[in-house]
């Protein structure tokens, strides 16, 4: 039986999103941006519930292009306040739309990819955890980054979210050492 990180469980989705993207490292900035975005909307809720409207937020946000998403204002909202196929919550909609203009910056200014990767020099941390309780769910980098972002006018981008963010694009290698993709994820690093 092939081992996988604790939290993953067995269903398909799951164990899917864990062996071929969680911890992947992510260079592409619209790619970050909306896993971001996902992270912020996930915040008290679980990863699953996200998981499984991802497709509905991609429709509903018109594939997460920031360049798009930027321009909306309250006919907007108000439409995305009435999908059901996404989580409605006024806050991190409205969120959403000013995280779009923050990016639009960021990205005209050095490339939102290049103001996240700075942080780890350009390459992943690779964590040697062997339990899932040896995982924190933030830490000092977490919050500086999070502490980045706010300067930049970013919401729903907590020191947590953002952990969760940098272990879901790859900055950081979380996977445990038990698990059959920390290596092969560690070998992704450029």
């Amino acid at each position: 039986m092939t081992e996988r990180c604790g939290w993953c469980g067995l269903e398909p989705i799951y164990v899917d999103y864990h062996d071929t993207e969680w911890g992947v490292p992510e260079y592409d900035s619209r790619t970050l941006w909306e896993k971001l975005i996902l992270d912020g909307f996930q915040a008290g809720l679980s990863w699953i519930t996200i998981l499984k409207k991802r497709d509905n937020f991609r429709a509903a946000f018109e594939g997460f292009d920031p360049n798009v998403i930027a321009s909306w204002g309250e006919p907007e909202v108000t439409r995305l306040l009435g999908d059901a196929g996404i989580i409605r919550h006024r806050g991190k909609i409205e969120a959403t739309i000013g995280n779009a203009r923050a990016w639009q910056v960021i990205e005209q200014r050095e490339g939102f990819d290049q103001f996240l990767w700075k942080y780890v020099d350009g390459k992943p941390l690779q964590n040697q955890f062997r339990t899932v309780d040896e995982v924190p769910p933030e830490t000092e980098l977490s919050k500086r980054v999070s502490k980045d972002l706010k300067k930049e006018g970013f919401k729903f981008c907590g020191p947590t979210i953002v952990y969760a963010f940098m272990e879901a694009t790859g900055l950081v290698n979380d996977h445990l050492v038990s698990c059959h993709c920390h290596e092969k994820v560690a070998k992704l690093a450029r």
